[in-house]
């Protein structure tokens, strides 16, 4: 059994995280993830700019090639990241968690 197939039944979802890359990158992503057998839930993770690419990826997967995929949750929070070089405090960056369900 290899590691994928053992996170798989563990019932953890698979991660896709979400950068600079077209939306379509992730989309590949999330149908490759549930091609590995006995996964069902997929998390789309994204912050600051790149969550809009993730809302883009989530909906096309859903709406152009996986017609049976719902939203299963949608977390968004606030990470606190380190100051840059010559800034004195630290930043505020917007973070969404997308969960995909295969029905």
């Amino acid at each position: 059994m290899t590691d994928e197939e053992a996170k798989a039944m563990s019932g953890e979802p698979k991660v896709v995280y979400v950068g600079r890359k077209p939306p379509m990158n992730y989309v590949l992503g999330i149908i490759t993830s549930f091609a590995v057998p006995n996964v069902k839930e997929v998390a789309l993770k994204a912050r600051g700019q790149a969550i809009d690419t993730a809302i883009d990826a989530a909906e096309i997967a859903r709406h152009r090639f996986m017609n049976k995929l719902n939203s299963s949750n949608i977390t968004i929070g606030t990470e606190e990241m380190p100051p840059r070089e010559g800034e004195n405090k630290n930043r505020n960056i917007s973070t969404i968690e997308i969960g995909l369900v295969r029905s």
